[in-house]
This record gives C-alpha cells, sequence and structure tokens, in this order.
C-alpha cells in the first residue's frame, strides 16, 4: 500500500489504460453493437471494471521479482512466519488497490446514466473483491517462478489478456444452435470455462438485472448464483495453489 502510494505512475496504468480502451471502443462500436436494451458503453462497463482488477493484480504481483532482486523477499521467506502469511499479505494488499480503483470507475459509469440499487452496489463490489483475490494468487503463482519482469510480461500477454477478452468483457458470449459451426462451438467452450467469464457476468447482472430476461437467445449468460459459485471457487483455488507453491523450498531458503 505504502509502495503504491509513492509510485503513483501505477495508478495511470492500472486505470488510465482501461479507461481510454473503454472511451476508444465505447465510442467506435456502438453502431455495430446489438445487444437488447444496451449499447456497447454500457455493456462495456463491467468488462472494463474487471480490466482495472487484472491490471492492478498484475502491477500488485510484479512486485515479487522485484523483491527477490532485492534481496527483500529471502529476508521474508527467512522470518519464523508461516508462508501462507506472505501469500495473505500480498493479495490483500493487491485486492485493496484493486476493488479501490474499480470503485472508482464504477461511481464514474453512474454518470452515464447507469441507476444501480444499493443493494446491488454493494453486491458488485464484494463480487469484485472475490474475483480480485483469484486473480492476484494468480499473478502471484506466475511471479513466483520467474525471474524476470520480461518473463511476466510475456506471460500476461499468453495468458492474461486472453482470460479477459475471452470473457465476455468485450463480445458477448454466443449461444450456440444446431447450425453452430466447429470454430464458434469452440469459441463458445472456452469462454464457458474460463473463471472470469463468470465474474464479468456476474457484474453485468448486478449492475443490469432489468435487461437480464432481454438477454435470453441472443447472449448466453450463467445464473447469478452460478457466477458467486464459480468465483469463489476460482480465488479458493488459486489461493490454495498460492499457498502451496510459496511453501515449497526456494533458493531464498538456501540464503
Amino acid at each position: 500500500m505504502i509502495r503504491f502510494l509513492r509510485q503513483r505512475n501505477r495508478v495511470i496504468g492500472a486505470v488510465g489504460q482501461p479507461i481510454l480502451f473503454w472511451l476508444l471502443f465505447g465510442t467506435g462500436m456502438n453502431r455495430t453493437f446489438d445487444v437488447p436494451g444496451q449499447n456497447f458503453s454500457e455493456y462495456f462497463v463491467p468488462g472494463t471494471l474487471v480490466l482495472i482488477l487484472l491490471f492492478t493484480a498484475i502491477f500488485a504481483t510484479i512486485s515479487i521479482i522485484e523483491d527477490r532482486k532485492e534481496g527483500f523477499l529471502q529476508a521474508v521467506l527467512v522470518a519464523p512466519t508461516p508462508r501462507w502469511s506472505l501469500v495473505l499479505g500480498k493479495v490483500v494488499g493487491g485486492t485493496i488497490l484493486a476493488v479501490g480503483q474499480s470503485l472508482l470507475f464504477f461511481a464514474l459509469s453512474l454518470t452515464l446514466g447507469i441507476r444501480v440499487g444499493f443493494v446491488d452496489a454493494f453486491g458488485v463490489a464484494v463480487l469484485m473483491a472475490v474475483l480480485a483475490i483469484g486473480l492476484t494468487c494468480l499473478g502471484f503463482v506466475i511471479a513466483w517462478k520467474l525471474d524476470s519482469t520480461q518473463g511476466f510480461h510475456a506471460i500476461m500477454n499468453l495468458l492474461l489478456m486472453p482470460m479477459w477478452l475471452l470473457s465476455g468483457a468485450f463480445f458477448p458470449v454466443p449461444v450456440l444452435n444446431a447450425g453452430a459451426g466447429w470454430g464458434e462451438m469452440a469459441l463458445a467452450g472456452v469462454m464457458r470455462v474460463n473463471p472470469v467469464t463468470y465474474g464479468v457476468a456476474g457484474i453485468r447482472q448486478l449492475m443490469f438485472p432489468e435487461l437480464v430476461d432481454g438477454w435470453s437467445g441472443v447472449i448466453w449468460q450463467p445464473s447469478l448464483a452460478v457466477c458467486w459459485i464459480v468465483t469463489a471457487a476460482f480465488s479458493f483455488c488459486m489461493f490454495l495453489g498460492a499457498s502451496r507453491l510459496a511453501m515449497r523450498p526456494t533458493r531464498g531458503d538456501l540464503l
């Protein structure tokens, strides 16, 4: 948290780029977007919120590589504290930053005329927190095994960004019909097994509950209960995996 407050350029990177995407794509794709009751600017809001969570998770966990180079991580590893507390501290800090920045954009989106009740807005904040835990833990797992920030960014472009693109954030999950080709079926299958899809869908349903019925047959939407269950299961499994990974012997144990 202290490091974040001292590095304000991280705010620009984590929030500025998603907002720029939202402005550019929201303006350019409104005419070609066809979902009942929505324009693309509104549809893209939940995806932008998740993109902010993703970028913040990346910036929060890339510091693990920097801490290893500076020797700080080795000092933490030999401290008489459980390894899971290291994961928990990194995850809690990253989640607070991610949700805080996403809530800023969420408040900005309300100026578009989107009306969200207090209960639904609280649900959006909680669901974003749960998803942020999973994304931060995933970033922790990736950064823990790497020695260079260049390698981390390469993995980010190969894994994390496609997870966001194939989550229904940018374009809807297609509804399969009898005439669907193998390519469409493969795309729909990948999007449905992507855990981030359920976080995006849950946020979208909480923000636009009155439009859910109109999406039937147009875009594929899991139920809100399924969104909560899958997102929570993803975050729990990723935290468990990150904790077990941190418990394994590393080079820091030998120094």
